[in-house]
């Protein structure tokens, strides 16, 4: 710096210049500007930060209506017995609640020891946890290696947050929920205790393998409630919380030991246990008692036909009688922590798992039948897919007779690796494949207590069960009834409501359907002539169903079918035909209805409940799979132990029906049913061709429909697929029957006996009819005399009543057949008049043929009868004196031989 004299003026000069205080001027204004610049953003960003921080806080969710309690729970179903059958899980439910005496104190300070040591002494947020956790980030470059979360904030997260904390993108969404979660906890805090906090957190939390909850972790890991519970393994499932797949016991033990050894640490230095309880917990060896458990616990068992049938019951229930949606229902059984208290039996539903899963009691000749799905990744880059239609239509090519059915399943692997090799390229991978293949004919079962209407066993098929609510043969499937509809169809309406008896007659003689079909006999092609409807029943004629149905009409027979509880039925359907383009009706009030010719068939189920009004003396209950259904407070929701019932038939119609379904099975088509010392009534029934073959009979006990077929309606042709249904009957109901006393079915008040005329079912005249005594309900003993039998002169040559002037006519007796419609029967004589031969003068020479060889025929006849007559005396002679000589020596047990089984 120049400081001459010189100098200093210039600087003098310089400092007072106008220039040089504006200068100065401006810099000052310019600086103070900055400062109250920087102020107003100090101060508009704090408004801006309280504003954005009381926003979040707005925008938590209001304390005074949160809900911090768990939601999704198990649901447990229950036998009739009271034993735990499954347990129905969806994602998130797999929680049992336990109140907090329930929970051992050791797993309670557990959890406290190592996820939140000053629980009791905060007010939901701890401070120093906070501060421990931030220095901690520090230290590691901001990345946060520890929690700071309390006990409270978990519960929050868990029940509040639980959609939101597991989405946050970045770290302003973090922080804006922590922020909300910790204002929460501390206004959580104030209105709830400690003790309920912990409650709720232990009902809460997640701890791996699809558990929620320490209840449902105790048992997933120690096959045992919470409260029972060691040290030991109270420190196992505390160690599991913090990573609940790292610190998983079952695949990560040696990670979960690690952890466990910090919990029982942690409780010894915060005072929870002594040093002697630390040592027996550290010693002890809990993995092995983990791994056992885990051996025999299928968490993800395959719910059984009996649980598949009862949840599809429950949800229907719940919609129908609660008026929940389907997918409400659906939620609510699965995750509602619903208890179902079903119907069934174990050891009856035990004894039909036995011997449908003895393989030695099927067909030797066990066919396959193949699904099939395949997905190629074409070396294009594109996708193909193959269904089992595509699969069945490459192989009718060149077999017409192509069925999807194989003798082994080794045979349907080399089809299977034949069809790929056909579709696939060079280059092609498979990308996906579905092979199904499922043991043929199939099966199902049902039993049901007909006096409470309580379904107590089911079948639903044959073979491995691959999945939950899959095919259940026995509820889901309709198949063709067959003769069995006989009795509920036609049988039951036409003695209930119609005027006839089991001694009414039907002529088996050729006859059409109105459409001019004939009705054929399952027995061939010769006719019974005239038989009483007992006689039909006891071996299922065609013929004489038919007619019956057609005399009471098929709308009655309709009608009863509704009151039997059958839902499956078609009173008027109608389908444009996609070829034609014409319209179809379908209607099942048709005359094969008596037959079992209907549109879509009926449920084994449904079958059977029908058979079990019968039993139960005419009166229907809906069959029901559940006795009460229980919300998770304990609440009844539903109930079925007071079904409503409606009487579809008069007590003394249900007894007739018995008594003539005994005949069917102890000599009639249903005799290999019978395994003897019980009462048994019930009835067979086949389809064309042996398509579909059943059988549904009762005892006094217990009602039981077995079904055999294919699932791709193939026929059946040996004769053990065809007696399958009745082998499988007797099988299951002869052990089921084995300790319980036989009891006589139940005779009710208004029946009657009389004689009557075998013919015709009316008042036999003496020395004319055959007679015989039948049960008749009060009220329908038949008045008239006979008009089936004409004693007097009769046509050689025709076998008709003579005409006065008939050159042939001799004495003796014509039955005459009952007509279609059951009115009187009108007389009819032979054309032998004068009249006749005049416009007929060579009919005399044929006819006086025909006389000869009548009147031969019926001496040959006689002769054979007096012979058959003879040999049946002296048959009895031998046997009266057999049965002496035995009751004269000590007597040895024996077996009956094996009945050969009778089919329609």
């Amino acid at each position: 710096m120049n400081y001459s004299k010189k100098g200093i003026k210039k600087r003098q000069k310089q400092l007072n210049s106008t220039s040089t205080k504006i200068e100065k001027m401006f810099l000052l204004y310019f600086l103070k500007a900055i400062l109250i610049c920087f102020i107003g953003i100090g101060i508009i960003g704090a408004c801006m930060g309280i504003g954005m921080f009381n926003g979040i806080l707005a925008s938590s969710p209001d304390i005074s209506t949160l809900d911090v309690t768990p939601s999704g729970y198990a649901t447990f179903v229950y036998d009739a017995k009271g034993k735990q059958m499954t347990k129905l899980v969806a994602t998130n439910s797999n929680r049992s609640y336990v109140n907090m005496n329930s929970i051992p104190k050791n797993l309670a300070n557990a959890f406290v020891a190592i996820e939140d040591e000053r629980f009791y002494e905060h007010n939901g947020i701890d401070i120093k946890g906070i501060a421990r956790a931030g220095m901690e980030a520090v230290k590691n470059k901001f990345k946060f290696s520890q929690g700071a979360s309390t006990i409270t904030q978990q519960l929050l997260k868990n029940n509040v947050f639980d959609d939101t904390w597991v989405t946050e993108t970045n770290l302003i969404n973090k922080f804006k929920r922590k922020f909300q979660e910790q204002y929460l906890a501390l206004e959580l805090e104030k209105r709830m205790s400690k003790s309920d906090i912990l409650e709720l957190y232990m009902n809460s939390i997640n701890l791996g393998q699809n558990t929620l909850g320490v209840q449902a972790a105790s048992r997933r890991y120690f096959d045992k409630n919470v409260s029972d519970l060691t040290l030991s393994e109270c420190a196992v499932i505390a160690a599991i919380t913090q990573n609940p797949s790292k610190y998983n016991p079952i695949s990560h033990p040696d990670n979960n030991a690690t952890r466990r050894e910090k919990v029982l640490n942690n409780m010894l230095e915060q005072g929870y246990i002594t040093q002697t309880e630390y040592n027996v917990a550290i010693a002890d060896d809990v993995y092995s008692r983990i791994k056992s458990v885990n051996e025999t616990k299928d968490v993800e068992s395959i719910n059984t036909y009996f649980v598949d049938a009862v949840i599809d019951q429950v949800i229907n229930d719940l919609m129908e009688q609660l008026g929940y949606n389907e997918t409400q229902a659906y939620n609510l059984v699965y995750s509602g922590g619903l208890q179902i208290n079903t119907t069934q039996d174990p050891e009856i539903q035990k004894i039909c798992d036995e011997v449908y899963n003895d393989e030695s009691n099927y067909p030797s000749n066990v066919k396959w039948l193949l699904h099939y799905e395949l997905t190629i990744s074409k070396s294009n880059g594109e996708q193909e897919n193959h269904s089992t239609e595509m699969f069945k239509s490459y192989f009718k090519q060149t077999n017409a007779n192509f069925d999807l059915l194989y003798s082994s399943q080794d045979q349907a692997y080399e089809a299977i690796e034949e069809y790929k090799a056909s579709v696939m390229g060079y280059g092609d991978k498979v990308e996906a494949e579905n092979i199904v293949l499922t043991p043929q004919p199939q099966v199902s079962l049902t039993i049901e207590d007909q006096h409470t209407g309580y379904i107590v066993a089911m079948i639903g098929g044959r073979g491995t069960k691959a999945s939950s609510r899959s095919l259940n043969r026995a509820t889901s499937t309709t198949r063709q009834p067959g003769s069995t509809f006989k009795v509920v169809s036609t049988y039951a309406p036409a003695l209930d409501s119609a005027g006839l008896t089991l001694a009414s007659v039907q002529d088996d003689a050729p006859f059409n359907y109105d459409n001019g079909r004939p009705v054929s006999n399952w027995y061939g092609g010769a006719y019974k002539g005239i038989c009483t409807l007992r006689y039909g029943i006891e071996q299922s004629l065609n013929i004489v169903a038919v007619k019956t149905l057609t005399q009471i009409t098929p709308q009655l027979g309709f009608d009863y079918l509704q009151k039997f509880g059958f839902t499956t039925l078609v009173e008027r359907r109608a389908v444009t035909n996609s070829v034609t383009g014409k319209t179809e009706i379908y209607s099942d009030i048709q005359q094969a209805l008596a037959l079992g010719g209907i549109t879509d068939g009926v449920t084994n189920m449904e079958l059977n409940a029908s058979y079990a009004t019968i039993a139960n003396g005419g009166v229907y209950i809906e069959p029901a799979l559940y006795t009460t259904i229980l919300d998770h407070d304990g609440n009844v929701i539903l109930d079925r132990t007071n079904p409503q019932t409606r009487r579809v038939l008069q007590e003394t119609t249900a007894f007739l029906l018995t008594d003539a379904m005994v005949d069917v099975v102890t000599k009639g088509t249903g005799g290999s049913v019978n395994f003897g010392g019980m009462s048994i009534a019930g009835k067979t029934g086949t389809t064309s061709s042996y398509r579909d073959v059943w059988f549904a009979g009762y005892t006094p006990y217990y009602t039981a429909t077995t079904w055999t077929g294919y699932d791709n309606n193939e026929i059946m042709h040996d004769s053990a697929e065809k007696n399958l249904s009745k082998t499988m009957w007797r099988a299951v109901m002869s052990r089921i029957h084995e300790n319980l006393p036989n009891k006589e079915f139940e005779k009710p008040d208004g029946i009657v006996t009389a004689s009557v005329c075998k013919s015709s079912g009316k008042l036999p005249v003496a020395g004319i009819c055959t007679a015989h005594t039948e049960y008749f309900a009060e009220g329908t003993v038949p008045t008239e005399a006979c008009d089936a039998h004409y004693a007097g002169t009769v046509c050689a040559a025709t076998g008709l009543p003579a005409d006065p002037s008939c050159p042939f006519k001799v004495p003796g007796m014509v039955t005459i057949a009952p007509s279609v419609d059951g009115s009187a029967t009108s007389q009819q004589v032979c054309p032998h008049n004068a009249t006749y031969y005049a416009t007929n003068p060579d009919a005399f020479a044929a006819d006086s043929q025909a006389a000869i060889a009548s009147q031969q025929t019926a001496a040959a006849q006689a002769a054979a009868a007096a012979q058959a007559a003879q040999a049946a005396a002296q048959a009895a002679q031998a046997a009266q004196a057999a049965q002496a000589a035995q009751a004269a020596t000590v007597q040895t047990p024996t077996t009956d031989s094996a009945e050969t089984p009778l089919t329609e």
